[in-house]
């Protein structure tokens, strides 16, 4: 068949079904080498074979002693480590099923559950079958509960990893492919690494991971093809992802050329913006701490604290304490984690995320300098959360939780019709009113300090609204911005639904 720009053949007789049964007999290949790789290190750590036993514990020791003396390098292992996780592994799993869902790929979400929960399932099961202990070195540095072998940071690594490379592979530039692909191996190789040097792991119960991980990847990305066979899909090379007609779906935002027309100019006018912010606060900052004694001021501030004070329960303790926990770093995070994924995956724009992001970024810093800069006792009460690092002024909890629910729901009363956008409102209101009314109960923050975070979310929040404009696709008409393709997409034509 000639075009204008060549002439494309076309496989017709048996060739498309030999290089299908070629491809398959080598992954097939592959697998059964990585299965048999594993069964036999298993075999030899069941048997506690000698030479593998004084190799494992050489290397352990050995790492040990250089990693030991240099806590700071502790800690970045420690965080290296983190990534392959239950919590990270966990939350990307379903955070990204829920993004495929939300973007009709049914085939790729199975597949990812599946995958995953496979991973969390093998791991203890075979640690205790297995049941093989720890290292002991001689400086401990980091511990972990359960079974040796194999690791579970290294086989779910491997898996949720290659797995999340395979479904996002179609999204990637050709030319980028090898990049991502070995970017990927090095974090899987980190991660596994970090296990030996932190004495939580011999070599063998990594490498028994890697091994595990990548024969149980191979299995369901080849039981993937075979689905995607029997329901009439090719079935081209892996580097070509799981699903390549899916790559405007898996493609976090498809239509946005660029987050920011001019993102020099818009950081210069944040920079400026921060630097005002921090002003206004350093200022209401050290007036409300060296200039309001004697004044109704200073009256209303230490007596609303002890106000409080007098109205203190065990039951009012407890529930100020669950309110309180409501505005904390750990719990901003969550909901940041959450909402940041959905909004990703239903308007398809950085915009929105990028909005949320450097409004939370901006108030954690805003709040520090300021913290550090003023410098605010504490009210004269008792403090039921005891001694924080932090002063007084601005209280970071309830700053936090204003810009969290004030950016969410400024993204969402212009994007959603339905009744339940309110709700967002409504949440916007409530949640930092009884996050501050907890803070005060507790004796950790002046009327003045509510004041404060209040000041710096209006002045910090207004600036972002004018610079990023997070709602320029809805306000420009894209309809896009509903979370539905735009006309003209580069859908595959012949894709159906999967019945």
């Amino acid at each position: 068949m000639s075009t204008d720009h060549g002439t494309v053949h076309r496989r017709t007789g048996w060739a498309p079904l030999r290089h299908f049964t070629g491809r398959s007999v080598l992954g097939l290949s592959a697998v059964v080498v990585i299965g048999l790789g594993f069964g036999l290190l298993l075999l030899l750590v069941r048997l506690r074979w000698e030479p593998l036993q004084r190799l494992d514990h050489a290397v352990a020791e050995g790492l040990n002693g250089l990693v030991a003396p240099y806590p700071p390098v502790v800690t970045a292992l420690e965080a290296v480590a983190r990534l392959g996780g239950r919590p990270i592994m966990i939350w990307l799993v379903t955070v990204v099923v829920v993004l495929l869902l939300i973007r009709k790929r049914t085939r790729l979400a199975v597949y990812l559950a599946v995958t995953g929960v496979g991973a969390l399932l093998l791991d203890p099961s075979l640690k205790t079958l297995v049941g093989r202990l720890r290292p002991v070195v001689e400086a401990p540095v980091a511990t972990a509960p359960g079974n040796s072998f194999p690791s579970g940071h290294a086989l779910g690594s491997m898996v949720v990893y290659g797995a999340l490379l395979l479904v996002f592979l179609p999204a990637v530039a050709p030319r980028r492919r090898k990049l991502v692909i070995g970017l990927t191996a090095v974090v899987i190789a980190a991660i596994g690494i970090t296990r030996i040097a932190l004495g939580v792991h011999f070599a063998s119960d990594v490498l028994a991971g890697w091994l595990l991980g990548a024969a149980w990847l191979g299995v369901t990305a080849y039981a993937f093809r075979l689905w995607r066979r029997e329901v009439g899909r090719p079935v081209g090379p892996f580097a070509e992802g799981l699903e390549p007609e899916a790559r405007r779906d898996v493609t976090p935002a498809p239509d946005e050329e660029e987050v920011l027309p001019h993102p020099w100019a818009g950081a210069a006018v944040l920079i400026v913006g921060w630097v005002f912010t921090f002003g206004v606060l350093y200022v209401l900052g050290w007036a409300v701490t060296n200039r309001t004694e004697g004044t109704w001021i200073r009256s209303v501030d230490v007596g609303v604290g002890r106000w409080l004070q007098g109205y203190r329960t065990p039951g009012l303790d407890d529930l100020s304490y669950v309110w309180s926990k409501a505005g904390d770093t750990h719990m901003i995070l969550a909901v940041s984690l959450i909402f940041c994924p959905l909004a990703l995956a239903v308007w398809r724009s950085w915009r929105p995320v990028l909005f949320v992001v450097l409004a939370m970024f901006g108030e954690l810093s805003l709040f520090l300098a300021a913290s550090a800069a003023v410098g605010r006792p504490r009210p004269p009460v008792e403090q039921l959360d005891g001694q924080l690092p932090t002063s007084s002024f601005p209280s970071g909890h309830i700053a936090a939780t204003m810009c969290l629910y004030v950016a969410i729901a400024l993204l969402v009363v212009p994007r959603v019709r339905a009744w339940w956008r309110w709700l967002l409102v409504a949440l916007a209101v409530v949640m930092p009113l009884g996050v501050a009314l907890s803070r005060m109960y507790r004796g950790m923050h002046h009327p003045t300090d509510v004041l404060g975070a209040g000041v710096l979310t209006a002045c910090w929040i207004t600036l972002l609204w004018f610079v990023l404009r997070p709602n320029a696709d809805v306000e420009d008409g894209d309809p896009a911005g509903a979370g539905e393709p735009a006309a003209g997409t580069d859908r595959d034509p012949a894709e159906v639904p999967v019945r």
